[in-house]
């Protein structure tokens, strides 16, 4: 691959941060991890979007929350794999019992490990899923864009409430060429 070549590359979180840009979102609150590594590279990048570090999941899932309810637009919150998905729980769930907006994102082990008994890998769609409006995993960069649109605008339509995205370690890391795969534009609210 030259040198041009490389310059138009990016890797999946790049993109999705570029998707979440394009949709007006303004803050993510969360806990930062090893499986959201490559999120929190491409979301230093962002010239829109401010990070809060939070001493706790649950607390950034309230402050998104808050954040929701008082503006009416959706805010993130952010957590890890296995107790840092969990910590987001009780806010996630209250944001979506009081019609604040919010896009909840977990990171997730690598997919070849997602099968297996490993250190921390759970069922995190399963459990978000009774308590969100929508719960979903990414299982390939392509779908990056459609999946975020998608998320937003369950968030903000009807009943406003909680949505779901999981990235896995290795999916969020994908190197794709620019201009394959694109954000789509606002089209609603």
């Amino acid at each position: 691959m030259s040198k041009k070549e490389r310059d138009l590359c990016y890797n999946a979180s790049d993109l999705f941060i570029k998707c979440m840009e394009e949709e007006g979102i303004k803050y993510v609150f969360g806990v930062p991890g090893e499986e959201n590594a490559d999120f929190m590279i491409a979301l230093e990048k962002s010239k829109t979007i401010k990070f809060v570090l939070t001493r706790h999941e649950q607390g950034a899932a309230f402050m998104a929350d808050a954040y929701g309810r008082l503006t009416g637009e959706p805010a993130m919150c952010l957590g890890t794999l296995g107790p840092g998905a969990t910590n987001l729980v009780t806010g996630v769930a209250d944001a979506n019992m009081d019609r604040a907006p919010l896009i909840c994102y977990t990171g997730q082990g690598s997919t070849k490990r997602i099968h297996k008994e490993s250190h921390q890998v759970m069922d995190v769609i399963q459990m978000f899923k009774p308590i969100t409006k929508w719960s979903v995993p990414i299982r390939n960069a392509s779908n990056i864009p459609e999946i975020v649109r998608k998320a937003f605008k369950i968030a903000t339509s009807e009943k406003p409430g909680a949505c779901h995205i999981e990235l896995s370690e290795d999916i969020a890391g994908t190197i794709i060429k620019e201009n394959v795969y694109k954000p789509l534009k606002k089209t609603y609210r």
